[in-house]
């Protein structure tokens, strides 16, 4: 009778560890991701955001991932990355993101490139459903001053995207539809940059303050900042930390925390940042050279788990 009841027992236990491995490998409470691409690129492209929504479901089980596409294809996607007013995709995105079910309790986002600062724009605007986490990848969070080389497969496009900002960012016509001209930001002309800015002065609240947007940003649980060690896309690179040149030339920088946004806390990123929610990484490499296994283990486990 001993020898039964101890093999029972033990059955029990080895059934007990068996489902409880089986559990962690096919089970998942993390949040669901949303990503949202560069300029140039596209949601579903199988070399860029392809790989990384693998990635990411492959690392951690069961997770839902969805990837914002602006367009009915993926042609029409990486053409809106350039001639779509950044303000209408937003308000596309958003009426994506309330209409997915898997999405109604909240999700983590990561943004690549200008995806980063459309993604801010977003919960800054869209705040249900609510995103937890937003990872910025090299994003141009006071905009860019220069575009050293345009990303994509059509030449002629990003040829004529610089030759339409050497026109005139801040034209009524430009500011209109071109995503580039709508984060331009020239530390040379700071006033008509304010005035004239239809997407980033008014998403940083350079213009009217809006407490919505510092409410809904300070929501976050975490607002992670990558910057790229070697980049020579985004001028000036310390943009990807929210820092920029200082007022009337092109050549000093300064960080957030050095900037009147941040002392005067136009945004609530110092009273984020005193609450530990502001985090500040970089990755050795070019722009959006990403090392996969820095991905894991300082994205992934500490922030999308």
């Amino acid at each position: 009778m001993g020898l039964l009841v101890m093999s029972f027992l033990l059955w029990c236990f080895l059934y007990l560890c068996l489902a409880f491995e089986t559990n962690e490998v096919t089970s998942s409470n993390a949040p669901p991701i949303v990503l949202w691409h560069g300029m140039g690129d596209s949601c579903c492209n199988p070399l860029s955001m392809g790989e990384v929504k693998g990635f990411l479901e492959k690392n951690i089980p069961n997770v839902y991932v969805y990837s914002i596409k602006i367009g009915e294809n993926m042609f029409q996607d990486i053409e809106n990355s350039f001639f779509l007013n950044v303000n209408k995709q937003i308000e596309e995105a958003c009426e994506q993101l309330k209409k997915d079910p898997q999405l109604k309790n909240g999700y983590n986002a990561i943004g690549f490139s200008q995806g980063g600062q459309f993604l801010r724009g977003l919960v800054q605007r869209c705040p249900q459903p609510q995103m937890l986490n937003l990872i910025s990848f090299g994003g141009q969070h006071q905009g860019v001053y220069g575009l050293p080389h345009c990303p994509g497969e059509n030449v002629t496009i990003c040829n004529l995207v610089r030759e339409l900002l050497n026109y005139g960012a801040y034209t009524n016509w430009l500011q209109s539809f071109l995503v580039q001209a709508e984060y331009w930001h020239d530390p040379l002309n700071e006033e008509e940059y304010r005035e004239k800015s239809v997407f980033l002065a008014d998403i940083n609240n350079e213009k009217n303050k809006n407490q919505t947007y510092k409410e809904n940003l300070t929501k976050l649980k975490n607002f992670v900042m990558i910057r790229f060690s070697e980049d020579t896309m985004v001028d000036p690179p310390i943009s990807e930390w929210f820092g920029f040149y200082d007022e009337g030339q092109a050549k000093k920088v300064h960080t957030l925390r050095e900037s009147k946004l941040y002392s005067e806390d136009w945004l609530g990123l110092k009273q984020m940042d005193k609450q530990g929610k502001l985090h500040f990484l970089e990755t050795i490499g070019d722009h959006m050279q990403i090392d996969m296994n820095w991905f894991l283990q300082k994205i992934i486990k500490p922030f999308l788990m």
